[in-house]
C-alpha cells in the first residue's frame, strides 16, 4: 500500500466522529481532523448546572517519502506549535490533545527512536483550567513498521489493518 492510499484509509476511519480538511490544512501537513465534545450535567432542571466539560482533540496528518530524524523533529515542533495555538484554557475546559500522524516510504532509524522518546504535556492553572497530551505515530504502510511514543500506543487498532 502506498502513502497516499493509506492516508485515505485512515481518513475515512476519523470521517465518522471528526471534521476532516484536506484542502486547507495547517502547513506542512496532507490533512488535519478536529473533534470537539461539550458535556453538561444537570439537576433536576437545565437551569441548575452541575458541570460543564469541553474536550477537544486536532489530529494532524503528515507523508513524506523518507522520514529522517530532521523532518521528524520539523513535524513534531509543527504538530505541537499548531495545536497549541488552539488551546483556550478556561473553567469549563477539560483537555485539548494533539495527535501526530506520520505516514512514510522508509522510515529512518533515528527518526524511530526520536519518535519512541516524545513526551510533551502542559497543564493549565495546575490542571484546574484542563490540559494537553500529545501523541505521535509514525508508520511506513509497505512493511507496516510502527513506531509511536507511549501515548500512541492507545493508537495501534487504527493502523492494524493497513498494509
Amino acid at each position: 500500500m502506498t502513502v497516499d492510499e493509506a492516508l485515505q484509509t485512515i481518513l475515512k476511519s476519523y470521517r465518522q466522529y471528526y471534521n476532516i480538511n484536506t484542502e486547507n490544512a495547517a502547513r506542512p501537513f496532507a490533512a488535519e481532523a478536529v473533534f470537539h465534545s461539550h458535556n453538561e450535567q444537570f439537576f433536576l432542571v437545565k437551569a441548575a448546572t452541575l458541570s460543564e466539560a469541553e474536550s477537544h482533540e486536532y489530529v494532524f496528518f503528515a507523508t513524506t517519502d523518507e522520514l529522517d530524524l530532521d523532518e521528524a523533529k520539523y513535524f513534531d515542533e509543527a504538530a505541537w506549535a499548531e495545536g497549541m495555538s488552539r488551546v483556550v484554557p478556561h473553567s469549563n475546559h477539560r483537555s485539548t490533545d494533539i495527535v501526530l500522524i506520520i505516514l512514510a516510504g522508509h522510515i529512518d532509524d533515528e527518526a524511530a527512536e526520536y519518535i519512541k522518546k516524545l513526551k510533551r504535556y502542559k497543564s493549565y492553572r495546575f490542571t484546574l483550567q484542563g490540559w494537553s497530551h500529545y501523541s505521535v505515530v509514525a508508520m511506513e504502510p509497505s512493511s507496516g513498521d510502527f513506531f509511536c511514543n507511549r501515548r500512541g500506543k492507545s493508537l495501534r487498532k487504527l493502523f492494524r489493518n493497513i498494509k
